[in-house]
């Protein structure tokens, strides 16, 4: 079977893959969603939905940084990769030992197209094709919801030490364009560095949102952020809404809602 990644590289299996290593976090959730989760062999350590996959399946490294030699040991018939988390280098060396899928991921659209191609390559399609009808009609319900809510203009903070933003020609401010926030920073590419100062009070931002992942930012640095500005709220959300583009989408518009619903509220975070 021939198939192309999303690089439009194209993939040669011997059959249906039964061995394999998922070097994503977001696209071990979703393969457990197509009902693959036996067939995971090897995760990184970042993998953590389910809860249970690190018992079943070996840790291979993190999403940078690999083990070569553990994951050779594992003999896998593919390795599943993404353009951002994985390094040119990891994907070149992984082609050495089996095929390995590229997923790039820009769009819901994007989506849906990795989601029919795990479809294909592993003989899930029927699941494939439900899941996508879920999210679809989880993204319908959002958008008439948000249709005749204000625009907001928001900054989304992903890291700190440095400071670093979420900026154009990523998956997190095409979902920002969604929930109506209007980023100060997407004239910017990919996840500028940016300095705390009091210039930023300048922006006129509305929201500031502290992502929980990459970077785990918690309540304690919502005081640190309010300080340099402080007329805007500043909110701690949920990353993998934000950035996870698999089944997580699933669940990722109802907490949208919610979220639009507790900043009008002016609800505590």
């Amino acid at each position: 079977m021939k198939l192309k990644d999303q690089l439009n590289r194209t993939a040669l299996f011997n059959g249906i893959p039964k061995r394999i290593v998922s070097l994503v976090p977001s696209q071990t959730e979703l393969l457990c969603d197509l009902e693959l989760m036996d067939s995971i062999v090897g995760v990184t350590k970042f993998c953590i939905h389910p809860n249970t996959i690190k018992k079943t399946a070996n840790v291979v490294g993190g999403t940078k940084q690999i083990h070569l030699d553990k994951i050779k040991a594992l003999q896998p018939d593919v390795i599943l990769c993404n353009k951002e988390e994985n390094t040119k280098a990891i994907v070149e060396a992984c082609q050495l030992i089996c095929p390995v899928h590229v997923s790039d991921i820009f769009t819901i659209e994007d989506s849906f197209r990795l989601i029919e191609q795990y479809g294909a390559i592993f003989n899930k399609t029927s699941i494939a094709n439900h899941l996508i009808e879920d999210i679809k009609r989880e993204m319908s319900d959002f958008k008439y919801f948000i249709e005749d809510r204000i625009q907001l203009s928001v900054v989304y903070f992903i890291w700190k030490k440095p400071w670093m933003v979420a900026g154009n020609n990523t998956f997190i401010n095409y979902l920002l364009r969604l929930n109506k926030f209007k980023n100060v920073y997407e004239t910017q590419y990919r996840y500028p560095e940016i300095k705390l100062d009091n210039a930023a009070n300048n922006l006129n931002v509305e929201v500031v949102l502290l992502s929980s992942e990459p970077y785990p930012f918690k309540k304690k640095h919502r005081g640190e952020v309010q300080k340099y500005y402080p007329k805007t709220k500043v909110v701690i959300v949920d990353g993998e809404m934000f950035s996870w583009y698999g089944s997580r989408l699933k669940k990722a518009f109802k907490y949208f809602k919610n979220l639009r619903l507790d900043l009008e509220r002016n609800q505590p975070y």
